[in-house]
C-alpha cells in the first residue's frame, strides 16, 4: 500500500501563511535558500497586499508545500508518489527528487509573472459544482468567441468543474449554467485564466526557460495532475511542469490513477483542503487527509499503520 503527497493549486493561501511555518532549522534553512534564490526575502511575499500579485502568491504555495512536505520527511512520512494541482505541481517535483528547490523557486517566480503579465485584468477563473463535463462543455461552445473567450479549464470531480476565461463570458456560462441546475457558480481568487489556450503564449516562454534547467529522474513517482499519468522521464516531466499553465487540469483521473496504483494514504500539504475532499471522491478504500486539519500526528500515526499494514 503506497502513500501520495498531494500540493494545492492557487485559492487556499492566507497572509502570514510562511511566517506561521514550524519554527525550526529546516524551515529557516528553505527560507534562507529562497530568498538566495531570488535576491529578495520571501517573508514580505505572504501579506494580503502582496497576495495582488500571481508571482507571490505562487511563490509562497510552492516554498509552503516543500517546507511542510519536509517535515512530513522529517517525520519518517515518505511519499511512493508526489502530485499537484497546477502551481502544486512545482513542490510536488521538488519533494519527489526531479526538481532542485532554488531553481523551482526561480520557475515559480517566472511563471507568476508571464500568467500575470499576460491578463493583468479582466479574466479568471470560476468554478461550477452540479453538472457534469459534457454539459459545461457544451455551455462553453454555446458562449465562446473572439470577443468572449472562454475554455473548460478543471475537472476536478465528476461534477465539479471550473472554466476560464474573460469575466463576461465565465459570467454568461454560469448564468447558462445555473439554468441547466447547476448546484453552485463562483469567481475564484484567482485572476489568470489558467489551464487554457489563452495562456500558450506564457507557456512557451516557460518552456525555453526549463531548458536552463537540470530535471533528475525522480525517486519517487511524479504524479501529473493534468494527464493523470505518472512520470519517470526527465524531458516528460519538464514538458508538463512548463505547459501546465496552458493545459486542461485533470485531478480527476490523476486521483484514480493514484488508488489503482496502491494508494491507500493521500495526504494534502498545507495550506490546502480542497483536494483531500477531490481525493476521497476516487478512494473506495483508504484514507485522505489534510495535514493542516488533522496535524503531523495524526498524519504519521496514519503512515505507521499503513506501513504496518502492508508489510
Amino acid at each position: 500500500m503506497k502513500i501520495l503527497f498531494t500540493f494545492p493549486g492557487q485559492g487556499p493561501q492566507v497572509p502570514q501563511m510562511l511566517h506561521n511555518l514550524p519554527d525550526n532549522a529546516l524551515t529557516h534553512s528553505l527560507i534562507e535558500q529562497a530568498s538566495l534564490a531570488l535576491g529578495e526575502d520571501v517573508l514580505l511575499l505572504d501579506n494580503a497586499d502582496a497576495f495582488h500579485s500571481t508571482r507571490a502568491v505562487q511563490l509562497c504555495l510552492l516554498i509552503a508545500g516543500v517546507v511542510w512536505a519536509k517535515q512530513c520527511q522529517a517525520e519518517g512520512i515518505d511519499a511512493d508518489f508526489c502530485s499537484g494541482l497546477s502551481i502544486g505541481a512545482f513542490p510536488a517535483a521538488v519533494i519527489a527528487g526531479a526538481l532542485e528547490f532554488s531553481d523551482a523557486v526561480k520557475l515559480v517566480a517566472l511563471r507568476g509573472e508571464l500568467m500575470q503579465q499576460a491578463y493583468p485584468q479582466g479574466f479568471g477563473l470560476s468554478a461550477i459544482t452540479g453538472l457534469r463535463q459534457a454539459q459545461i462543455e457544451a455551455l462553453v461552445a454555446q458562449v465562446d468567441s473572439d470577443n468572449l473567450p472562454v475554455y473548460l479549464a478543471n475537472i476536478n470531480a465528476e461534477d465539479q468543474l471550473v472554466i476560464a476565461g474573460s469575466d463576461a463570458a465565465m459570467k454568461q456560462v454560469m448564468l447558462l449554467a445555473k439554468e441547466q441546475g447547476a448546484q453552485k457558480t463562483h469567481r475564484l481568487a484567482v485572476t489568470v485564466p489558467s489551464h487554457c489556450a489563452l495562456l500558450d503564449e506564457p507557456a512557451a516562454r516557460l518552456v525555453e526557460a526549463f531548458k536552463q534547467v537540470k530535471i533528475s529522474r525522480p525517486v519517487c513517482g511524479y504524479l501529473s495532475g493534468t494527464t493523470g499519468r505518472v512520470y519517470w522521464q526527465p524531458e516528460k516531466i519538464a514538458d508538463d511542469l512548463a505547459m501546465n499553465m496552458a493545459r486542461t487540469v485533470n485531478w480527476r483521473d490523476a486521483m484514480v490513477a493514484a488508488y489503482q496504483r496502491d494508494v491507500r494514504l493521500a495526504l494534502e500539504m498545507p495550506p490546502g483542503c480542497v483536494l483531500t475532499g477531490l481525493t476521497k471522491r476516487a478512494m473506495d478504500q483508504g484514507e485522505a487527509l489534510s495535514v493542516c486539519q488533522s496535524g503531523m500526528h495524526v498524519a504519521g500515526r496514519l503512515a505507521t499503520r499503513l506501513r504496518e499494514n502492508g508489510r
